[in-house]
Order: structure tokens, then sequence, then C-alpha cells
């Protein structure tokens, strides 16, 4: 019972957490290489064709990455093919409002799957561009933020 105590006060006072790595990211090049490994050594497992594509990573080993996209697709890309996230991914389809509030004037639907850049975001709310269209959307139900 001692050592069910002190085990319990070592991780209340030393939380671990085996997501701290969890992270998103953005692809930086409209060609990156994703592979089986952790170096060049190692084959290609498949190219996205897409940059700023939003994607998570789940763990790190030197300067690799390994990621995981919206569709469970997982793989290692060098770290110099990433950068800070900048986008989103609605996984519902979503409205495009010219300010932050459902009562304001709605621009456009944006459909799900779409890749939007961001430009900033208040409380639950992002100001996005894509395309032709710049505006307001909830990123409730959204892949690419944490």
């Amino acid at each position: 019972m001692k050592q069910l105590n002190f085990l319990i006060l070592i991780l209340f006072f030393f939380p671990f957490n085996v997501f701290a790595d969890d992270t998103f990211l953005s692809l930086k090049k409209s060609k990156v290489n994703v592979r089986y490994g952790p170096g060049f050594e190692y084959p290609i497992k498949f190219i996205y064709n897409k940059i700023n594509l939003p994607i998570k990573q789940i763990d790190k080993k030197e300067n690799f990455r390994r990621i995981i996209d919206l569709k469970n697709n997982s793989g290692w890309i060098h770290v110099s093919q990433l950068k800070k996230v900048n986008s989103i991914i609605p996984k519902t389809d979503k409205i495009l409002f010219s300010k932050p509030t459902n009562f304001s004037k709605p621009l456009a639907k944006i459909e799900k799957g779409r890749v939007l850049l961001i430009q900033n975001c208040k409380n639950n709310w992002c100001k996005i561009k894509t395309d032709n269209f710049k505006g307001w959307v909830k990123i409730e139900n959204s892949w690419g933020l944490n």
C-alpha cells in the first residue's frame, strides 16, 4: 500500500504526458517526401503535393519528425520541409463570415477538406484566407490547431 501511495504521489508532483510531442505543423514546400524511417537512407513512402497542409508531429528523432495527417497517413519528414502551423482543414462544411460572429454577413460556403490559411485567431474564430476569399470561420471541427 505504501508503494502505491508513493507512486501516486510521484505522478501527482511529476506528471508525464505521453503525447507531449504532439504539435501541429505545416508543410513548407509544394512537394514533400514522407519516408518510412527517420533518415534519408529510408525509402520514400509517399509524397505530399500540397503546400501549407497541416500535419501533426507525433514523434521526433534528430532532424526528422514523425507525422500523421488528417487521413491517418504517417511517416517521417525532415525538419527543413516543415514550418510552424499556419493552416487548418475543416472536417465539416463551414460558412465564411465578414466578422467573428454568426450575426455578421456570410461571404461564402467553405467545403470540408479545403486548406485554409490562418491570419489570426480570437476565441473560437480564425480569420482565414483561401483563393479569392478572406473572412472568419469557427474553428470547431477543424484539423490543424492544438
